[in-house]
């Protein structure tokens, strides 16, 4: 693989400064955690340096700024990070719309999105099944009071993901999305 480039850095260092305040839900870890984690997921199932930078970054809209990060995004590390980025993201509206609409509108965008599209977001998904996973057997039900949906709308919602991700064709990144969610139903019975 060719080494990664000074794009690269400055995609890491402007995630940095958008999440340097935002932490992850629940567990006070650092958002740039997430952020790495996903960056790491694409990179090791094949990914391109541009889909790293979308990783990088997929959550800067969605949380920081909205639109105008966007286009922030896509003035600094061109028109394709933006596209990946703007596919990653539910919503940019703030406040953000009824739960269950943004998520189903997810679930039907992922189901045929481009693969770049769908590598980051799955790498997304399989690092937020990981955490709530590492909660769960920690935390137990208690768990479930930090997500919006509780404990059937985030189950329903991560097994839907499967499904839609499964439409787009195998990767074998999906078999780790798939076995997480797996555990986590397993696991809240």
């Amino acid at each position: 693989m060719t080494p990664l480039s000074e794009q690269f850095n400055q995609a890491f260092l402007y995630a940095a400064r958008l999440h340097a305040r935002q932490e992850r839900k629940g567990s006070g870890t650092p958002y740039l955690a997430h952020l790495l984690a996903v960056c790491s997921l694409v990179l090791e199932y094949g990914g391109s340096e541009t889909e790293a930078l979308a990783a990088l970054l997929h959550d800067g809209p969605e949380d920081q700024g909205g639109v105008a990060t966007l286009e922030e995004i896509r003035r600094r590390f061109g028109d394709e990070v933006a596209r990946i980025v703007e596919g990653c993201s539910d919503t940019f509206e703030q406040p953000k719309p009824p739960w269950r609409a943004r998520k189903e509108a997810y679930i039907a965008h992922v189901r045929s999105a481009s693969p770049s599209v769908r590598l980051v977001s799955m790498a997304d998904k399989l690092h937020n099944a990981r955490a709530i996973l590492a909660d769960l057997r920690v935390l137990g039900d208690e768990l479930w009071s930090r997500f919006t949906g509780g404990r059937d709308g985030t189950l329903w919602y991560y097994r839907a993901l499967v499904e839609a991700y499964r439409a787009g064709g195998p990767h074998p990144l999906l078999d780790e999305v798939d076995r997480a969610v797996s555990e986590m139903e397993r696991l809240a019975g």
